[in-house]
């Protein structure tokens, strides 16, 4: 006969009780049947047949199971209460999953097909352009994409650009010191030459500068006004390129934005590995949110806002702004409470508190912030710190001596922070700017990661209502944002396609393109209007010329690659 198991039974006992007895104690409750003295049982023998005793015993232990919140028993002791367990995780995981839920990316998907045309590179070693970037980071990233653009407009090698010294932060870091220059070359081989310096040939040669370059500009007017300059002198110089190339381009050019801003540019390897580092300590206990908080002393004065801390802090920025009018960036005729409900001002830590758990931001809810030091030190991130606890930044990550190489370049410590807010689970900028732009267009390129895109020209009047409840408040916010969270927006007309990278950059296999096509006579040729529907209700015209040539009596249509417009978008009716 085999032996019978013994069946064991187990008690859960919470923590803080078993903590409150001493050795003594737990070995008298572990000591066996066999061990206790006949002359204890019989002293404890009336006790334990009288009723009263039991009585008394099941109401004072009811009584204390009730001050210290035990779990009622189960009609099953020997069980683990599996029903109680489960009911708990499921509130966890919902609690997380609604937050937490990414938004629906409509299978898009990275497609930077160019046509053939775009793929020649001429080995012209006549022409050179070179370029300096200034502004922080982010700006310098963006007149860098640019530069690309131009130098393949002109079919010109690019010279790797030159940093200005940023004279806010005296920033002296060249390109290699945040970007991967070996990778940026490699990447483009196939688009534009790049070339560390200028040749022995053009080194004596007086480059023309050129300081006229308007704001949105195309490619025919590059064309136009530089190829001459570029053939007949060799060098072109260029400075101050934020923004001077048109947003709508010919679809390879936006193409080549995209490779440039999201393939090309990748961080120094340094950065980039203290810059995961930080991500994976952050996601080492789940997921977390990363806020780009713009609450700098120069930003509230050249937005035209008030921090509203105090009003000793708020006179601080007035009597500053007064000092330095040519700080305020646009819209002087404005008052700050015209501004604010305009939405043109940062969010301060209270609204962006508000607002994160007006979406259902947990309480334990693990967060990541960006940015420089609010005006106001630690008091300005007091009502996110008292809400969420567990807030960090890079300073609080970083091991002793990690961030020291990095601590005297505010552009090294920007890319830092990049990286991070990426990479997180969810990312919201409390003001529009440079890096919320740039890491929008990035997420969105990277498969719609959920991005929060604060509606506060809609929202700032709920949160001056002091007579909505916390639940109709939640509602309205939740209803404002529903269409906020990163899914796949169309890119407009005069829109930055590292911002929106879709259609031109991202396809998917549910693209539907329409059977109408129309053909309309042109002076040189005829141009080809076609209506392509992307995402649901959605949809954009797509305009082409082609050039008309002529074979003896037959004529043969070629697409220009060099023209293509976009039209207007339309939101479809249900």
């Amino acid at each position: 006969m085999g032996l019978s198991k013994k069946h064991q039974c187990y008690i859960a006992v919470p923590s803080h009780i078993i903590n409150s007895l001493s050795s003594s104690h737990l070995q008298n409750m572990l000591l066996s049947e066999k061990k206790i003295s006949p002359s204890l049982s019989l002293k404890l023998k009336p006790l334990l047949t009288n009723p009263r005793f039991w009585i008394f015993l099941v109401f004072l232990f009811g009584f204390v199971g009730m001050w210290l919140d035990f779990v009622p028993f189960s009609q099953n002791p020997c069980s683990i209460s599996h029903e109680l367990f489960s009911v708990n995780e499921k509130s966890i995981v919902n609690e997380k999953s609604e937050f937490w839920k990414q938004p629906d990316g409509l299978g898009y998907r990275p497609c930077l097909d160019f046509s053939k045309a775009s793929r020649e590179i001429l080995n012209d070693k006549t022409r050179y352009l070179m370029v300096v970037v200034s502004g922080g980071m982010n700006q310098q990233r963006n007149q860098i994409v640019d530069a690309v653009v131009i130098a393949r407009i002109l079919e010109a090698a690019l010279v790797v650009p030159i940093f200005q010294v940023n004279p806010i932060w005296a920033d002296e870091s060249e390109f290699s010191d945040i970007f991967d220059l070996d990778h940026f070359k490699n990447v483009l081989g196939n688009d534009v030459r790049i070339v560390s310096s200028l040749p022995s040939t053009h080194v004596m040669t007086r480059p023309v500068e050129e300081k006229r370059t308007p704001l949105h500009a195309s490619p025919e007017w590059i064309r136009s006004h530089y190829t001459r300059k570029l053939r007949r002198d060799g060098v072109l110089l260029l400075r101050g390129l934020d923004s001077r190339v048109s947003k709508d381009l010919p679809s390879n050019l936006q193409k080549l934005r995209c490779k440039v801003a999201f393939h090309a540019l990748r961080f120094n390897p340094s950065i980039l590995e203290l810059g995961n580092k930080l991500t994976e300590r952050m996601r080492s206990k789940g997921p977390f949110l990363a806020l780009h908080l713009r609450m700098e002393k120069d930003v509230w004065v050249r937005t035209g806002c008030l921090p509203g801390l105090s009003h000793e802090y708020d006179e601080m920025i007035n009597n500053e702004r007064k000092r330095r009018p040519d700080l305020l960036t646009s819209r002087s005729n404005m008052t700050y409470h015209e501004r604010k409900l305009a939405g043109l001002c940062p969010l301060n830590a209270l609204e962006v508190t508000r607002l994160i758990k007006a979406l259902g931001a947990p309480k334990g809810a693990r967060i990541y912030w960006a940015g420089g030091i609010p005006f106001g030190g630690k008091e300005a991130l007091q009502p996110l710190t008292k809400e969420f606890p567990h807030f960090y930044n890079k300073e609080d990550l970083a091991l002793p001596g990690e961030l020291e190489p990095f601590s005297k370049k505010a552009s090294l410590m920007a890319a830092i922070d990049y990286i991070v807010c990426e990479n997180s689970d969810m990312f919201m900028p409390s003001h529009g700017g440079n890096m919320g732009h740039a890491i929008q267009g990035h997420r969105a390129y990277a498969g719609h990661k959920k991005t929060i895109t604060p509606n506060k020209r809609q929202m700032l009047p709920h949160f001056l209502n002091s007579y909505l409840s916390e639940s109709e408040f939640n509602k309205i916010i939740l209803d404002l944002h529903k269409d906020s969270l990163g899914q796949p927006e169309l890119r407009k007309t005069g829109r930055d396609v590292t911002k929106y990278p879709v259609p031109e950059c991202m396809c998917n296999s549910t693209t539907i393109h329409s059977s109408m096509n129309y053909l309309l006579a042109a002076s040189d040729g005829l141009v080809s209007l076609e209506i392509v529907l992307l995402i649901p209700k959605q949809a954009f015209l797509r305009c082409h010329r082609f050039r008309r040539d002529e074979e003896g009596s037959k004529q043969r249509l070629e697409a220009d690659p060099e023209f293509e417009v976009y039209g207007s978008y339309y939101d479809l009716k249900s």
